[in-house]
């Protein structure tokens, strides 16, 4: 966070543990979560009359119910972040769907991810693009190496 108030726009060593000696793909899921919430955070919230919704507190006055009204509900899902891994629901619930910690359900979600995942196709000119990178830095290395 205190990287993300700075400015900065990379993060280094995500899934990394023991000052980078190890990856772990768990720890990556894991991090992706806490970025995404970062980033949430960094794009601030926009405050207007509609979002201060200050006609709605007033008709709802002092001890009423402000969760149940309609602009709360239209609000309300566009403000948090929705993180895949870390876990927001009561312990009842949480036991219900299994009662696995943060690190049990990363790991699933990357044994997931390898097994499963479909890169995007490449687009020709960008293979093209590269396979001349490559090419070149073939020719440079065997130039190099007379």
């Amino acid at each position: 966070m205190c990287a993300a108030n700075a400015g900065t726009n990379l993060i280094y060593g995500a899934g990394m543990l023991d000052s980078g000696l190890i990856f772990s793909y768990t720890q990556l899921v894991i991090d992706n979560d806490i970025f995404k919430m970062v980033r949430k955070v960094m794009q601030g919230i926009h405050v207007d009359d509609e979002t201060l919704a200050l006609e709605t507190i007033k008709s709802v006055g002092p001890g009423g119910d402000h969760l149940m009204q309609a602009h709360t509900m239209k609000y309300m899902r566009t403000l948090p972040s929705a993180p895949h891994i870390i876990e927001r629901a009561n312990y009842d619930r949480w036991m219900g769907k299994g009662g696995k910690d943060m690190a049990e359900r990363a790991a699933e979600k990357a044994a997931d991810i390898l097994a499963n995942h479909q890169p995007m196709p490449l687009p020709e000119e960008t293979k093209s693009a590269m396979r001349r990178i490559v090419e070149d830095a073939t020719a440079e290395n065997e130039e190099m190496n007379r």
